[in-house]
């Protein structure tokens, strides 16, 4: 029977094979490391560095990007309905593991160097929210809301926490003080609720991945959902992803709109941020379906679609590699470049390519490096799954 369908249904008729997901995901994951190791030596090109605080770069679209393929693939995962009891403790362990492996991975090495040699990092000092914990907690929110809503229900789910943060933000924040690093209402929760030492340490005490933050980027993985559903339900893919690009469109006029009352912010997760990210996510994804899907190339997406079928790996790699090799000091003096990573960053890459360049040059060749693992993996077959 799928020999006998029109190319414009062709992509629906066997979901679990959607490549352009795959190759979204794998893109997202591409970009995350790189961002996430610029090469040392120079400071990196703008455009790859997270806003200080108001504003918008590329690198601040990745994160969301990531919830948003996370509620893509819960919408294929979750078409074959189980039992109620099943499902929670299913949605409830995944949360779990990613949540854990997020806050090992921040205590990773678990030791640190001192002028007395090595010493264990207590655990009063090891940060507990996280990318990983994000995550964690997005889906177990969304897939509690998508098991029992409706696609209406939904859209208004999102838009309750949307207006809902702004609202918790603007009046619960000390006068004055909504959109302040250190006074909104986010950063007093969390230093209630968990205290400096286990908050993000490079920031002066604020968590860009606080806990009220989270409830903003619910609606990142919520949109994804919804794509997916549409991919899947509508009878033309071609219209689908018309409309997908259209409403990418809309949300992203819709962000920029807010944005002068509720500036667009990815350290605080705004609610007009959330609209934008959820808008370019839409044009990124109709576009690599129509181009994938659609006009059918393949050429070049394996490339992605290896990071894609293996994203936690990769990731996990990508974050714990980096941190091991910069426990090895290395130059001239003992501990001089402060580990590898920084000694092939300036003394290799910036000598290379001085500038920005170069250190665009070192995270290419280790997000590279990555990705040859994720190839290595995909070849063996192994998939990591929470």
């Amino acid at each position: 029977m799928t020999d006998t369908l029109a190319p414009d249904t062709l992509a629906i008729a066997n979901p679990r094979r959607f490549t352009a997901l795959d190759v979204f995901r794998g893109l997202t994951i591409f970009l995350m490391i790189l961002v996430n190791t610029a090469g040392p030596g120079a400071p990196a090109y703008a455009t790859l560095v997270h806003a200080k605080w108001f504003g918008f770069t590329l690198a601040d679209a990745i994160f969301p990007s990531f919830l948003f393929a996370m509620g893509n693939a819960m919408s294929f995962a979750t078409r074959k309905r189980i039992d109620t009891a099943p499902y929670l403790m299913r949605l409830c362990k995944r949360g779990a593991i990613i949540f854990v492996l997020g806050f090992l991975m921040y205590w990773f090495p678990f030791v640190t160097r001192t002028d007395d040699g090595w010493a264990a990092i207590p655990f009063a000092v090891t940060r507990v929210p996280g990318v990983l914990q994000r995550l964690a907690l997005c889906y177990v929110a969304a897939g509690l809301l998508v098991r029992w809503l409706d696609v209406r229900a939904i859209v208004i789910a999102g838009v309750v926490l949307l207006f809902g943060y702004w609202a918790i933000l603007v009046f619960l924040s000390a006068p004055g003080m909504a959109y302040d690093k250190f006074g909104t209402v986010g950063t007093q929760l969390d230093l209630w609720l968990l205290g400096p030492g286990h908050l993000y340490k490079k920031d002066g005490g604020f968590d860009p991945e606080g806990l009220l933050g989270t409830l903003p980027a619910i609606v990142n993985v919520l949109a994804g959902y919804l794509a997916g559903l549409a991919v899947q339900r509508g009878p033309y893919l071609t219209r689908t992803v018309r409309a997908m690009a259209l409403f990418g469109v809309a949300f992203v006029i819709a962000g920029l709109a807010w944005s002068p009352w509720f500036p667009l912010a990815k350290k605080l997760w705004t609610s007009s941020y959330v609209l934008l990210t959820i808008g370019i996510d839409c044009i990124a994804l109709a576009g690599i379906i129509a181009l994938i899907e659609l006009a059918g190339v393949k050429r070049g997406t394996r490339f992605f679609t290896i990071l894609g079928r293996n994203p936690l790996a990769v990731y996990l790699f990508s974050e714990l590699f980096v941190t091991a090799i910069n426990l090895i000091p290395l130059g001239p003096d003992d501990g001089a470049y402060g580990g590898l990573y920084e000694w092939v960053g300036i003394a290799i890459f910036q000598r290379i390519a001085p500038g920005a360049f170069g250190s665009l040059l070192c995270a290419v060749a280790y997000t590279m490096l990555c990705w040859a693992v994720g190839w290595w993996m995909d070849r063996k077959g192994w998939i990591l799954k929470a």
